[in-house]
């Protein structure tokens, strides 16, 4: 096509996906370009925690998947230029009850069948974890594996390091449409110029249907609105990631013994220590659109929580509340996938709150799957045909 910008594959998104398929496709030498509507890490990727988790996902091919991503992790902190402050301090999930404390047992065991490096933690470990948890806590679990990450700096070390690699990233490029030439080539139009390119990936997370619809492409993920609140860390309450056992009753969708609207905003506690010595906490989780604006009536609800379970941070300073959109599918997997229909077509989304445990293995697969190289994981459970294929529950 005259006057367009041609390469070999496009990523649509310039979130930590883009990013992370931006540096492992440059890194193999591959002709690539990313387009982003606004800043890098504009988007979901700037409004969320930035853990790399093992501790919170299904046992088998879930915790697997997350395994091989935190290893990977691992190796970027030596590939990159940029710091991300990466720290691997491990994880915990606390219980309040006894249910939680044989629910927990039950998930480690499978954690540990799967070979992950789980174990149970009683009162006397809570204690000597942190002097700052509620006394009648029954115990809990730790993944020592699990590690943490900034998550806006990890974006830039990856876009960053794909540049040097020979990358284009074309900010502030919002993709107007998406259609297949006659001689089966792409072509993009976007506010700024239009490109030609063989394949093109979308990494649009919450956006990633309005690239399909282009392209007749049913993507089934919604938008999922979570809360987070940035305290200042006055005093030593914890060195690592502690989430409440009744997260994952929350992330998948049981019943917890909570009030109303702890149950309605889907709140539980998250916290999470910063390298600058502040720490989030967080979180909620409802489906309310494409709406970012915070709720305070949830941030209150969260504020609770933590309270419940660290009663002396009621004193303590919050600095802001933000709230972010986390990409949804009805059965907890990200879409890492060729959309058969559209030959050249891939899709990288739908990660929900995994986006950052989950970003460096995303890119190398896709990576994988355009250069047709053996994959690190099998993706057969991450089909975009999956949803059509079988009911899912």
């Amino acid at each position: 096509m005259k006057n367009a910008i041609h390469h070999d594959i496009v990523v649509i998104g310039g979130g930590i996906m883009g990013g992370a398929i931006a540096h492992y496709c440059a890194k193999a030498g591959l002709d690539i370009a990313v387009l982003e509507k606004k800043e890098l890490a504009n988007g979901t990727s700037s409004r969320c925690d930035g853990n790399i988790l093992a501790i919170d996902k299904d046992p088998g091919f879930d915790s697997q998947m997350s395994l091989k991503s935190q290893r990977l992790v691992h190796e970027l902190n030596d590939d990159l230029d940029i710091d991300f402050e990466y720290r691997n301090p491990g994880s915990i999930l606390v219980c309040e009850n006894d249910n939680e404390m044989d629910a927990a047992s039950k998930w480690v065991q499978q954690q540990q069948d799967a070979g992950l490096d789980f174990q149970m933690l009683d009162r006397e470990d809570l204690r000597n974890e942190s002097a700052y948890f509620a006394d009648d806590l029954y115990g809990g679990l730790e993944c020592k594996s699990d590690s943490t990450v900034n998550p806006y700096m990890l974006t830039y070390a990856l876009f960053h390091k794909s540049e040097q690699n020979g990358a284009s990233i074309y900010a502030h490029t919002a993709v107007k449409n998406v259609s297949k030439g006659s001689d089966g080539q792409f072509v993009i139009e976007t506010n700024q110029q239009t490109f030609t390119a063989k394949k093109v990936v979308n990494a649009c997370g919450v956006w990633a249907p309005f690239i399909g619809e282009m392209l007749d492409v049913d993507i089934r993920i919604k938008p999922r609105k979570g809360q987070l609140i940035v305290a200042s860390r006055e005093k030593p309450v914890g060195l690592r990631k502690v989430m409440e056992f009744g997260y994952l009753i929350s992330k998948f969708g049981g019943e917890r013994m909570v009030d109303d609207m702890t149950e309605k905003y889907g709140v539980a506690l998250v916290f999470e220590p910063t390298e600058s010595q502040n720490f989030l906490i967080g979180s909620s989780r409802e489906f309310n659109g494409f709406d970012t604006k915070v709720n305070q009536d949830v941030t209150r609800y969260i504020a609770k929580r933590a309270v419940r379970f660290y009663p002396k941070m009621a004193d303590m300073t919050v600095i802001r509340t933000y709230a972010g959109l986390r990409p949804w599918t009805e059965d907890h997997l990200p879409i890492v996938s060729h959309v058969d229909e559209v030959p050249g077509f891939y899709i990288a989304a739908g990660h929900e709150g995994d986006g950052i445990s989950l970003a460096a293995i995303t890119g190398k697969v896709i990576e994988e799957m355009i250069s047709d190289k053996e994959l690190s994981i099998p993706i057969d459970a991450l089909r975009h045909s999956r949803f059509t294929e079988r009911v899912l529950s």
